[in-house]
Order: structure tokens, then C-alpha cells, then sequence
């Protein structure tokens, strides 16, 4: 190494200090800075090479160990979760922006492996500006070699609890180099054993991603090891077709093992990489605009295709008419699942009886069906939407509060409004909360739970159109909080959402801020469109899904800079945090 290097820390949000290097671009003027992410087992010291190999003097170099790896604190190989892990990315890169000073626009992203998956899971996730992304033979699908390995582990994961599977791995099926294969046998901060929980979240995260990149927009170089004996080769092709970049390359890259960079000939690797490094910063930062998604593209078609009736006498038309009958019959036993064919399964009744998460049913029977519909992956997001939302309320009065500011909250589709007046049981109390909800039902109801809590003094719900952008503009006091939650989620028009989102512009005074919700991913899209109902008339739950690219796009159009988020770990619901520009 001819560049010195500098040791640091950053705090993740649950508290860890994680351990990574920097290495000061030596060029008077900073151009941009290339973050690295090492592969599963290693640490980030075995990407120091590529600072010198790849030759960007006027860039600034970061690596990080991931936590349970190399120098970072934790147990060897172990993540709470793969969705804690991801969240770790993010931390990293708001760290290096708040700290370095490098925006999120000037930053290049160089990933290995799992490090790749992590990064590509992140990207999908959280629609960060980065300049553009390098992923190295992405760990979408180890090969296991052992017959139904995946589906064992997880069988023995339930009935052992959580336990660890050390590496079959051996150096010289990583890398042609030697000086690679011996320092690898004798690096004593490589983590041989990985947790069983993050190797299944591994899989189930690397679906997940493959399936849906359509929704990852960053200027994206695939480079693929020809003779990897680690990954499987198909489900990279199947990320590279379905990327949405507009801006994407692959290379194949004969004979390589999978150290892509570690590589005897990795020269020609390096020489990619660089080279469409300097691309992406010779070109102007950019995004294919998504805001006309509503009407053309991937999540238009899949929305088509779930409004489309089933020929009735179908396989899947018998298949999803016997689930409907089956869901009436749970609605003689179950409520939940009663209330559901009441008052829609998207209403703010549901939302409400969702959150309360109690199962009330017709004996132990009708209890038992409860907590099953309850137990619902969606309903386990929307739980955890909530928890979201609240800490991200909590938040940002207490940074009103440190700003001087009045603390004024408004609610445009608060539903019954629990999750805004439960958020007030710790953290600073507001002056005035306005909650508006179009159903007179949530609002009867939402004003009956504010008397429940005591909260009349400070605390109003009103009826109101979420989507009339006069009445917003109307409201007064001005807020320096607005909230939107679980709303546009249910309604595929841009149009709409961004009125509703220039009527919140035009009430949240610059400076305030606003907090707002997506789902850009949902495993359950097609059991919701044949089997479930909306508050609508009774008419069919079919939602059309927006990336969270085009959810900020939207947000940003209104007048709004996205400062945080959160995701479940699921990938399905985001909640997000933003500030009204001043100018």
C-alpha cells in the first residue's frame, strides 16, 4: 500500500461501533469517494489492495467490517438480522456523508459476494442517490452442494433454535493467486462460521431483490467470476435483465473463481471497474424519471394483472373462488377476518383491530383462526410500520424542540389515529395535533379514542379529503409536522398523490417536516387482489406497488429532502422522514 490508511468507528442504531478504514484520496481536490463491501467470512483489510489497484487518486476509500466480522464487535458470523445488516449500509453511508462531507451523489459503491447482496438488498430498499454500484458475483444463491440443504437448515432452526454452519470454502477454490489462498488460511480475522438466521435471510433477501430489480435505478456494473464455485451463476443474469437502470453493463469474466477482486488476473476486473467509475462521474447524476409509473412499466402490468378476472372454471379461478369461501367461513368464527369483510381489509377499522393485535373470536376455534389471520406476514408489517412511524414522530418533535420550534402535528388520513396518539405516551408533547380522516366512521371513532387518552385539550379529528389540496392549504395552525400513512399505498395514481403531497407543501411550513410511508415490495400482492376486499364498495383489493425511487420522487417533486428511513424486515413497508425546503 502506497496510501495511508486511517482507523475509525461509527455507532449503528442500536448502538454497536463498527470498525472500518479510510484511506485519503492524496489528490489536492477531492473528485468523490468508493465505499467497500467485503465478502461473507472476510473483513474489509482484504479490499485494501484495490485502493492502490484500482488507481483513483482524487477519491477517497472506505471499507468497513461488518458487524460479527473482522474488527467490528459481535459474535463471529451473527447479525440480529439480515434487514439489521442492511440497515447497518445505510447507517455507514450517512455517516460518511455527515462526517466526510461527501454527498451521497459523489459516492461509488463496490461490493463482493454477500457484501453485494447486502448492497444490492440496500439499494433495492432504500433508492439511496449514490453515483453508481460495481457488485462483484453476488451471493444470490450459494451452492450448498447437499441436497435440500436450504430447507434442512431451516427445519433445524425450528426445532433447535438458532445455530452456526462454518464454511466448506477452501482458498483455492476462491482465488488463482497464491499469495490470495495463503493469506486467507492465515488471516486470523477471517469468520468461518456464518449464523444459520443469515444465511436463510441471505436466500430469502437474494429472492426477493432478483425478483423485483426493476425497482434498483443506479448505474449498476455486473461483473460475473466464470468459474465460480461458490454462487450460482443464473439468478445474476436474471438481476442483470430485470435491473431498471438505464445506465448498466455485465461482464463475464472467464475462468475467474469468485474473489472476483482477489483474483490472479483481477487487473481485468479493476480495469472495468475503474473505467465505469469514471463514467458514471464524467456524466451528469441521474434517474430514469418514475413519476408517470402509474400508467406504463412493471408495477402498472403486475397491477393489470392482478385487476384481470380468472376464467371461472380455471385451476387458479377454482383455487382462489375456494379461498373466498373459505375466508367467509372464517368469518363466522373469526372478528377479525368479520370485520375485514365488513368495513374492507384496508379500512382504518382493520388497521385498528391489526394494531391492537388481540384475537377475539367465537371460542377457542374462532381465537385460534384470529391469531393465524393476525399472524399474516402483511399484518406482521403493518405492526411494524407503526412502531416505525412513532419513533419517527418522537423524533423529529424532539428535533422541533431543539430547533425552537412549535411542535404541530397533522395527520391528512389518520385513520383511528393510534399510532400518532400512542407515539405521545414518551417524547415531547405537541401544542396541537390535528388528525383528518375522509370516513366519518375513523373520525367518530379516532375522536373517541382522543377522549380515551385525555387528549382533547391539545387534540381535534376532523373529516377531510386527503386528495382536495385547498383544504389542506386551509389548515390552521400551520403544522411543522405532516403525516401521510397507509394512504397513497392504496391508490395507483400519481396524479393524485402528488396533489395531496403539494397541498401538504403548501400547509407544512419550510422547515417543518414531513412524514410519509411506502410499500415497494409485498409477498402476498396476488392473495390480497383475489381474496380480499376494499373499503371501496366492497370491490377488489388490487394495489399497485411504488418503488420507494418513485415514492421519493414524488416526495421530492412536492418541495421535500428525504432525511431518513425505516423498513420492516420483510422489505414490505417504509416509513420515511423529510424537510420542507426553505427555498
Amino acid at each position: 500500500m502506497t496510501r495511508p490508511v486511517e482507523e475509525h468507528q461509527f455507532s449503528t442504531h442500536d448502538g454497536e461501533a463498527l470498525f472500518y478504514r479510510r484511506w485519503p484520496a492524496p489528490a489536492e481536490t477531492r473528485r468523490g469517494a468508493v465505499v467497500m463491501f467485503h465478502r461473507g467470512h472476510e473483513h474489509g483489510g482484504r479490499m485494501a489492495h484495490l485502493v492502490d489497484e484500482l488507481d483513483l487518486p482524487d477519491f477517497d476509500f472506505y471499507a468497513w467490517d461488518a458487524r460479527g466480522h473482522g474488527r467490528s464487535p459481535g459474535t463471529r458470523g451473527y447479525s440480529p438480522s439480515f434487514a439489521h445488516s442492511v440497515r447497518d449500509v445505510q447507517t455507514f453511508i450517512h455517516h460518511l456523508r455527515d462526517t466526510w462531507g461527501i454527498a451521497e451523489e459523489e459516492m461509488a459503491v463496490l461490493a463482493q459476494s454477500v457484501g453485494a447482496v447486502l448492497v444490492s438488498t440496500w439499494a433495492h430498499d432504500y433508492a439511496p442517490r449514490i453515483r453508481c454500484l460495481v457488485l462483484a458475483s453476488p451471493a444470490f444463491k450459494v451452492k450448498l452442494y447437499v441436497p435440500f440443504a436450504r430447507s434442512g437448515l431451516a427445519l433445524q432452526q425450528k426445532l433447535r433454535g438458532n445455530f452456526f454452519v462454518n464454511s466448506y470454502v477452501k482458498s483455492k477454490f476462491l482465488t488463482h493467486d497464491p499469495q490470495r489462498q495463503a493469506s486467507y488460511d492465515s488471516d486470523p480475522l477471517i469468520t468461518r462460521p456464518i449464523s444459520v438466521n443469515i444465511l436463510l435471510a441471505l436466500y430469502e433477501a437474494a429472492e426477493r431483490v432478483v425478483a423485483d430489480a426493476q425497482a434498483i435505478t443506479i448505474p449498476t456494473q455486473l461483473l460475473i467470476s466464470g468459474a465460480d464455485w461458490v454462487v450460482h451463476h443464473g439468478p445474476q443474469h436474471d438481476f442483470f435483465e430485470r435491473l431498471g437502470a438505464s445506465v448498466k453493463e455485465k461482464h463475464v469474466l472467464d475462468g475467474f473463481y469468485h474473489d472476483t477482486f482477489g483474483e490472479q488476473d483481477r487487473q481485468l476486473a479493476t480495469g472495468k471497474a475503474r473505467d465505469f467509475i469514471l463514467r458514471q462521474f464524467a456524466a451528469p447524476w441521474s434517474r430514469p424519471d418514475l413519476r408517470q409509473a402509474h400508467r406504463r412499466g412493471p408495477t402498472f402490468d403486475e397491477a393489470q394483472a392482478l385487476a384481470a378476472p380468472l376464467p371461472a372454471l380455471s385451476p387458479k379461478g377454482l383455487y382462489w373462488a375456494a379461498y373466498r369461501a373459505n375466508m367467509k367461513l372464517g368469518g363466522l368464527l373469526s372478528a377479525g377476518v368479520a370485520l375485514g369483510h365488513k368495513t374492507g381489509f384496508d379500512s382504518g377499522s382493520t388497521l385498528d383491530y391489526v394494531y391492537r393485535n388481540t384475537p377475539t373470536g367465537c371460542g377457542p376455534l374462532g381465537r385460534a383462526i384470529d391469531r393465524q389471520y393476525l399472524d399474516a406476514i402483511g399484518w406482521k408489517g403493518i405492526r411494524q410500520r407503526k412502531l416505525h412511524i412513532e419513533e419517527l414522530l418522537r423524533a423529529t418533535l424532539e428535533r422541533l424542540q431543539n430547533e425552537g420550534k412549535p411542535l404541530r402535528v397533522l395527520d391528512v388520513a389518520a385513520g383511528h389515529g393510534r399510532y400518532v396518539l400512542e407515539a405521545l405516551d414518551r417524547g415531547p408533547r405537541p401544542e396541537s395535533i390535528l388528525l383528518r380522516d375522509f370516513s366519518d366512521l375513523n373520525v367518530r371513532q379516532g375522536a373517541a379514542l382522543i377522549a380515551e387518552k385525555g387528549l382533547t385539550a391539545i387534540a381535534r379529528f376532523i373529516q377531510g379529503d386527503a386528495f382536495d389540496r385547498a383544504s389542506l392549504a386551509a389548515v390552521t395552525p400551520r403544522p411543522t409536522v405532516g403525516i401521510v400513512s397507509g394512504l397513497y399505498e392504496l391508490f395507483p395514481d400519481n396524479d393524485a398523490v402528488a396533489t395531496s403531497l403539494a397541498g401538504l407543501a403548501d400547509v407544512v411550513e419550510p422547515g417543518g417536516y414531513l412524514i410519509y410511508t411506502g410499500q415497494p415490495w409485498h409477498p402476498q400482492l396476488e392473495l390480497i387482489a383475489r381474496a380480499l376486499t376494499s373499503h371501496r364498495g366492497g370491490q377488489a383489493w388490487v394495489m399497485r406497488r411504488r418503488t420507494q425511487a418513485e415514492m421519493d420522487q414524488l416526495v421530492a417533486e412536492a418541495g421535500f429532502e428525504k432525511l431518513e428511513q425505516r423498513i420492516d424486515e420483510w422489505g414490505i413497508f417504509t416509513v420515511s422522514l423529510a424537510r420542507r425546503k426553505t427555498a
